[in-house]
């Protein structure tokens, strides 16, 4: 079985390592889609972002990690996979996550949306956080992976 596990991952979070790396224990492969919003500026680049995401899982062959556009439903039919993977930190991301996988499902029926719920010393951390911490000069590689690392 394979699962997608899209995002921006703007940058990858521990947060995110740890629902990648639990959801291996449940599939056979793990694509992580690295998404692109034109409505959206990001602080890395999208080479960036996959560096980021492929340096942490280098010690996992089944985690694989690659780019699309458009919309998850597409990106998932194309590579027939019914298994969209989420992650879940608070009832707020519950909300909008289960009106998403909702729309999903109406766009591809035979879609299985999977929730996992973040471990609990990593639910308050998100990348918009981290990026908060880096444009203020905090210690920001407290909540990524080391992967994540900036020069200068």
């Amino acid at each position: 079985m394979t699962a997608v596990f899209p995002g921006s991952f703007d940058p990858i979070t521990k947060g995110h390592e740890d629902v990648i790396r639990r959801a291996v224990a449940l599939f056979d492969t793990v694509w992580v889609a690295v998404g692109t919003n034109a409505n959206k500026q990001y602080m890395f680049t999208e080479a960036q972002r996959l560096g980021f995401i492929r340096d942490t899982f280098a010690d996992e062959p089944r985690v694989q990690v690659e780019p699309y556009s458009g919309l998850t439903a597409d990106y998932m039919k194309h590579k027939g996979v019914q298994f969209l993977l989420r992650g879940l930190r608070n009832p707020a991301d519950f909300e909008f996550e289960k009106a998403i996988a909702h729309a999903n499902r109406k766009l591809m029926p035979s879609m299985e949306t999977v929730f996992f719920l973040t471990s609990s010393g990593l639910s308050y951390v998100s990348s918009s956080i981290v990026r908060d911490v880096i444009r203020n000069g905090g210690d920001y590689t407290l909540f990524v992976p080391d992967a994540v690392r900036l020069k200068g």
